[in-house]
């Protein structure tokens, strides 16, 4: 379903987001015969959400609400047409001109990076989880000289019916089990990105067999970790098969899965059949995004460093691997959501270089077991039970020139509204204590 086709339709909103709300807006602007019948959400009393949506001639959900949720699957067995406004405006477009970035990790800073290195070479524009949302660029969808960068979470493309020119995936871990109901159907949502309709090209890690197997069958397939194409060399250097692009001095993001982020990136240009843009002057400038390994405080020979968008322990391990050499204070731990933790405590173990750990609820303790079966010395861990508290303990173990890193490994839902909120708590409690 387009945009477009709303006209005259009963629409009921599942949630306010941001997305829905700006729905909302270009509604009353551009089609003033399109009827909002209701707005629901949780705590809707099921019997006026199943009349609501028994009344309905469209569905539009915000993109946190699971469409496997019960309703939902009646609403989608009788027929009633379920979607996004995200999924609206890609249908509008036809999905020309748009690089679709998602991945477990990584998708925000490859879109900053992509659409900056997009600018320097053509119009383009930053839309959806980071940027605005895509539908505001309404005035756009027939608009095909404009690129679009539009990052994507598996909530999106789990129901997408026409996908982006160019669908690109960072990478994929296990995550977010709790709204797709199991690791198996997460990933199942995710790859779906690679089957739909207008998709002409790929950008994938090579590694994973279904990946490869999805991605690698469209025509315009570009993989990364190949040695013959786009890679990192031992030394962190972006390469194109043997020819060095970029070294690490001149990549201005912090770690190894930075670099890779720009060499996904550079791939998607090539995917995109656009020119390389003049490197590394493309890159000027560029900085990292909030609570993505963000110095946000340095006294006293400590460097305290907000991670926090780290939900994953794969991503935490990449943010360990940004501070090979320097001595770590490993501030971790958040919402349960049954994570394995056994190789990232094993990373925090093993480290060559001084590391120490201090924990958060509620997945702390479950780290700190798996740090400690691989030998991780017990005076280097210390508990905590908020962040104030973990601050001032991770302080107590910084010795001068070290790291105080939040890197959590774990969602924040059960201390703060979102990964932001943690961020920001960080920040000011490393100021108070130091």
């Amino acid at each position: 379903m387009r945009f477009s086709q709303l006209d005259g339709q009963a629409i009921v909103l599942w949630g306010l987001g941001r997305e829905t709300r700006a729905l909302r807006a270009e509604l009353q602007r551009r089609l003033p015969g399109a009827r909002i019948a209701a707005v629901i959400d949780d705590q809707t009393p099921l019997n006026d959400a199943r009349d609501a949506l028994a009344a309905a001639d469209v569905l539009v959900r915000s993109p946190g609400v699971s469409i496997y949720k019960q309703l939902i699957q009646e609403a989608l067995e009788r027929g009633l047409p379920v979607t996004t406004p995200t999924g609206l405006w890609l249908a509008e477009r036809g999905g020309e001109r748009v690089i679709g970035v998602t991945g477990t990790k990584g998708k925000s800073t490859t879109a900053t990076v992509l659409t900056q290195l997009l600018g320097t070479v053509t119009e383009v524009e930053l839309a959806g989880n980071i940027g605005r949302p895509v539908i505001e660029l309404l005035d756009l969808a027939h608009d095909h000289e404009r690129w679009v960068v539009l990052e994507l979470s598996s909530y999106q493309v789990s129901d997408l019916l026409v996908g982006p020119e160019v669908a690109l995936i960072t990478n994929l871990f296990r995550e977010h089990t709790d709204w797709h109901g199991s690791e198996a159907r997460y990933r199942a949502d995710k790859l779906r990105l690679f089957t739909l309709p207008q998709v002409r090209a790929a950008v994938y890690p090579l590694g994973d067999p279904e990946v490869e197997s999805l991605a690698g069958a469209l025509p315009g397939a570009i993989p990364f970790d190949d040695p013959a194409g786009w890679h990192l060399d031992a030394n962190g250097a972006v390469r194109r098969g043997s020819d060095v692009i970029l070294t690490p001095e001149q990549i201005p993001l912090r770690g190894r899965h930075n670099a890779q982020n720009v060499a996904i990136a550079l791939a998607a240009l090539e995917a995109a059949q656009l020119p390389q843009p003049a490197l590394p002057e493309a890159l000027a400038g560029l900085r990292p995004l909030p609570h993505r390994l963000q110095t946000v405080h340095d006294k006293a020979g400590v460097e305290w460093v907000d991670d926090s968008i780290s939900t994953t322990p794969d991503s935490t391990i990449a943010a360990l691997e940004a501070f090979a050499g320097r001595s770590v204070v490993l501030i971790a731990g958040g919402q349960e959501r049954l994570q394995e933790f056994e190789r990232l405590g094993e990373v925090i173990a093993t480290r060559v270089e001084p590391t120490a750990l201090v924990t958060l609820p509620d997945t702390g303790a479950r780290l700190a077991a798996a740090a400690r079966a691989h030998g991780h010395p017990e005076d280097r861990m210390s508990a905590a039970a908020d962040m104030r508290e973990a601050t001032a303990r991770a302080l107590a173990l910084a010795g001068s020139g070290a790291v105080v890193l939040l890197s959590p490994a774990a969602p924040s839902y059960n201390a703060y509204a979102d990964f932001e909120e943690r961020g920001a708590d960080f920040a000011a409690c490393a100021r108070a204590v130091s």
